[in-house]
């Protein structure tokens, strides 16, 4: 298990929302990168150096540092889609190699290299600046049916990470939520929405959403 690439955002405008730019435009970059834990949501702020979020409101933050896709599923959606997509299309911080990312349960710690460990907290949800930036039309569909989001990840303990660095899994929680399970019980099986408390780790406010729509 590996880091295959690390991947920073380059500012795009975002026509998609009413928001002016978008950091989705995540390409890989050569040498060490800082990982460090950032402030609160709102900010912008994001896990890794250079990088940031500009929609605020639904993106950056402690439990969303950082985002890590698997370069099999980026494979399977190339084959199935008929394009090429490289590490980082998808807007990952991280494209993995031989990690199932959206089978890693909530709460899962992951060391990277000697130094930077990441908790994974929850899944992404695909928006329309997704949509928009894929250009796939009905994408949002699509990328809900197949229930693979990836994983955003807390920081723990900060360092450095760069392409080629072993993952290792450190810590794995005694429960059955996964971030495509946590994925499907908040898109498309509400059924599945009480089984997610026992994740100790989801993010405050997706508990408190969770709680609310099971009352």
């Amino acid at each position: 298990m590996r880091v295959l690439s690390v991947n920073v955002g380059r500012p795009q405008p975002n026509p998609w929302k009413g928001i002016g730019s978008t950091g989705i435009d995540k390409r890989p970059v050569d040498g060490p990168v800082a990982v460090t834990a950032p402030g609160p949501k709102g900010t912008g702020e994001v896990g890794l150096a250079g990088d940031r979020v500009y929609d605020v409101a639904h993106h950056g933050g402690a439990d969303q540092a950082v985002y890590a896709y698997a370069r099999e599923d980026l494979d399977r959606w190339q084959a199935e889609l008929g394009r090429s997509l490289g590490d980082g299309s998808f807007g990952e911080n991280l494209t993995t190699a031989g990690l199932d990312v959206s089978g890693a349960l909530v709460g899962e710690r992951w060391r990277i290299g000697s130094d930077v460990v990441l908790e994974v907290s929850c899944a992404r949800i695909p928006c329309g600046t997704f949509q928009g930036w894929l250009g796939e039309r009905g994408w949002i569909r699509r990328f809900t049916a197949a229930a693979v989001p990836g994983a955003y990840l807390r920081v723990v303990e900060p360092g450095e990470v760069r392409a080629g660095d072993p993952v290792e899994v450190v810590h794995r929680p005694g429960h059955e939520v996964t971030v495509a399970f946590l994925f499907r019980a908040v898109t498309s099986e509400p059924e599945l929405l009480p089984r997610l408390l026992v994740a100790d780790a989801l993010p405050a406010e997706d508990r408190e959403r969770i709680r609310r729509r099971l009352s």
